[in-house]
């Protein structure tokens, strides 16, 4: 049975970005990118996360690293022209993207922030990135979603 598509599947349509669904077990509970990755049978280079960071200018900023790494906060702020960020509070996540953790998608937040993919997405002819749903994935170029929401690449990973 199809899942109903959600509101970034419904953007990506829109736009007439090329992607495909990937669907995995969950209990509406958060699940890290790597076991996602198994969940899926691929490998977890190619699961991108969605982290919120908030900079020292009180503005938001969104930066999409592959699953497996952690974010350089100095490197995340050098990229976006900030002093500093640092990572929103879980429960502020909602509130500020529209998205509940573990299906925060870089796609139809409630508004477009800035945003920043990891350099390794440039090696890649396709990543997937939450779909905005708990349990849902998009699988796209990454070219494709720098365009769609004006993103940038840089080097922000530890």
């Amino acid at each position: 049975m199809p899942q109903p598509k959600t509101n970034a599947m419904r953007i990506l349509t829109g736009a007439g970005v090329k992607y495909d669904t990937h669907a995995y077990e969950n209990k509406g509970e958060a699940i890290d990118g790597v076991s996602v990755a198994h969940m899926l049978g691929l490998p977890p280079e190619k699961i991108y996360k969605t982290l919120v960071t908030q900079g020292a200018s009180r503005e938001y900023f969104v930066f999409v690293i592959p699953a497996a790494e952690e974010l350089d906060l100095k490197k995340a702020a050098q990229a976006v022209g900030e002093k500093n960020v640092e990572m929103i509070h879980v429960k502020d996540i909602n509130r500020v993207t529209g998205y509940l953790r573990g299906g925060c998608s870089p796609v139809g937040m409630k508004k477009q922030f800035r945003t920043v993919l990891h350099t390794s997405c440039e090696d890649l002819p396709t990543i997937l990135v939450s779909a905005g749903k708990i349990g849902q994935q998009v699988e796209l170029a990454p070219q494709d979603l720098i365009s769609l929401i004006g993103a940038h690449t840089a080097d922000i990973v530890k």
